[in-house]
């Protein structure tokens, strides 16, 4: 990997994200002290990049089967405002992939991801409960709705697919949206048991803080490259450790190390929270203590009304590059307006941006690199279950560990090529223009 090193000074601007704002979910919280002090140690047995949902399910999967092994996971922001703490806290345990080429019928290819994802699901539940992580997990599952005849067939098409699975669902008209949700602007939708609600920032906060006592934590500390064939050499921002094995799992920030390069790309997307509603305003919002909504179109407006009485909105995408906040804010204004506009007010008291990674063919970068060297990297926006899954999964792995979960996951289809730039700018920002075109009102 020697000839893909790049040099620290270049690395130090852009190897992990430098958000405009903080996540709104991570300012509700307490302040938590993070942990900044470098170790003592040079030279450990594992280290894990990167300390959101992968990388923490990875570290303390290989702490609980290897207890005598010294493992370190380093994260390049605090655990809580990096990019797992701003995502929209649904846990959604139903593929979003199953036209995987390879693998015979789209059926077969989601069973297997739906019995992966309940594993995981059962996994992280379980995390939840023996260490009392406090993150409002509420199992009220999600609606999807349209408000577009193209949505509605995209939904329809869904429900299609439910039924192959053997997924139960409740098909909702335009009325019954809005005696549930409490706005008409859609035209269609249908609700299913399959999803999770979590406060996302305590949620990564709790699973970093309950780490097995054999994992060390190093926050606000940027990797900057990666090196040699084991043991390995990780350069930090401020000095130079070694491990035997090395798990990456910073997503799209792992190119810069001289992984997934033509593999996995970047992009930004946008969430916006209001202050907490009066009674009366919530009502409004449907007669349910919480409730999301995920849209037709994947460029369309995801909705989320909190246990906390607040009202959270989420849109936009932007290839690699953080747009102005207050471009985003007048965006998000104008979605929640659109769809609720017998609120008293659509201010928002938080606006942040997260970063996530995607890669073409939707397939995720997992597996051991090299001898030494595992990584699972490119979510797609699923990242608190899916990360998590394959995460444990990796951290199995890297222990010598096998199972019919894990050749479920090494039997996936692989991330397909990407361009190089500018083509692949191009390509992407265009694609993404299209999408925007296509969802119309569901954005």
């Amino acid at each position: 990997m020697s000839s893909n090193q790049v040099t620290p000074s270049r690395l130090a601007r852009d190897a992990f994200p430098a958000y405009q704002a903080a996540s709104g979910w991570n300012a509700l919280l307490p302040v938590r002290m993070s942990h900044t002090r470098a170790p003592m140690a040079r030279s450990f047995d594992v280290i894990v990049i990167g300390a959101g949902f992968t990388g923490l399910a990875a570290a303390r999967r290989v702490a609980e089967l290897r207890p005598d092994a010294t493992v370190l996971v380093i994260d390049a922001t605090a655990v809580g405002d990096s990019s797992a703490g701003r995502n929209s806290g649904f846990l959604i345990n139903l593929p979003h992939n199953t036209g995987m080429g390879g693998h015979g019928s789209p059926l077969e290819v989601a069973r297997k991801q739906i019995r992966l994802y309940d594993t995981g699901l059962k996994w992280l539940h379980e995390l939840v409960t023996t260490h009392g992580i406090d993150c409002g997990w509420n199992p009220v599952g999600k609606y999807h709705a349209a408000a577009t005849p193209d949505g509605e067939q995209r939904l329809r098409d869904t429900l299609a697919q439910y039924r192959e699975w053997g997924v139960t669902y409740r098909e909702l008209s335009r009325d019954t949206l809005r005696s549930e949700i409490g706005t008409d602007y859609y035209r269609y939708g249908y609700h299913s048991d399959s999803n999770v609600f979590v406060q996302p920032a305590a949620f990564v906060r709790g699973l970093a803080d309950s780490l097995p006592d054999n994992v060390r934590l190093w926050e606000n500390e940027p990797v900057v490259s990666l090196d040699g064939n084991g043991p390995f050499t990780v350069t930090t921002a401020t000095t130079q450790l070694s491990a035997a094995q090395v798990i990456v799992a910073n997503n799209g920030f792992a190119r810069k190390l001289g992984l997934a390069r033509d593999r996995v790309f970047t992009i930004y997307t946008y969430a916006a929270m209001t202050p907490v509603l009066s009674a009366d305003e919530l009502a409004k919002l449907g007669p349910a203590p919480e409730w999301g909504v995920i849209p037709a179109n994947r460029l369309g407006t995801t909705l989320r009304k909190t246990l906390g009485g607040r009202f959270v909105v989420r849109s936009a995408y932007s290839y690699e590059k953080e747009r102005p906040m207050t471009d985003i804010g007048a965006m998000l204004t104008d979605a929640y307006r659109r769809r609720y506009p017998q609120m008293a007010s659509h201010k928002f008291e938080h606006v942040w941006g997260g970063v996530t990674a995607l890669t073409r063919n939707g397939a995720l970068y997992f597996g051991e690199v090299r001898k030494g060297l595992f990584a699972s990297l490119g979510c797609n926006g699923a990242g608190v279950l899916k990360g998590s899954t394959f995460g444990k999964l990796l951290g199995e792995m890297a222990c010598g560990q096998q199972s019919p979960e894990l050749s479920d996951a090494l039997g996936f289809e692989r991330p397909t090529w990407l361009p190089p730039e500018p083509i692949r700018r191009v390509a992407i920002v265009s694609a993404i223009q299209y999408q925007k075109h296509r969802a119309g009102l569901e954005r």
